[in-house]
């Protein structure tokens, strides 16, 4: 694999976590908050093949794993599900 490609996995991992990050963070309303779970969904799969396919970098890969389990939890919860939150 790329060098450069492996670089931007994991850039734009950290990059697009640290942005959802913030967004929920700022609880800037359910669809936004969505949206935020949306990135973090894409951050997740970045590291996820970032982990998997760089050196010593399997920790983060297994990690984000699970993570992009508890992320998609969050897409469904404030995107497509049509309960209303509890306060």
């Amino acid at each position: 694999m790329s060098d450069t490609i492996l670089t931007a996995l994991q850039y734009y991992g950290a990059g697009a976590a640290t942005l959802a990050a913030l967004i929920v963070s700022l609880n800037l309303g359910r669809r936004i908050t969505g949206w935020a779970f949306v990135l973090f969904v894409t951050s997740s799969i970045a590291l996820i093949a970032w982990g998997f396919l760089a050196e010593d970098s399997e920790g983060i890969g297994w990690q984000n794993v699970a993570l992009l389990v508890i992320n998609a939890v969050g897409v469904w919860r404030y995107l497509i599900s049509k309960h209303k939150p509890r306060d």
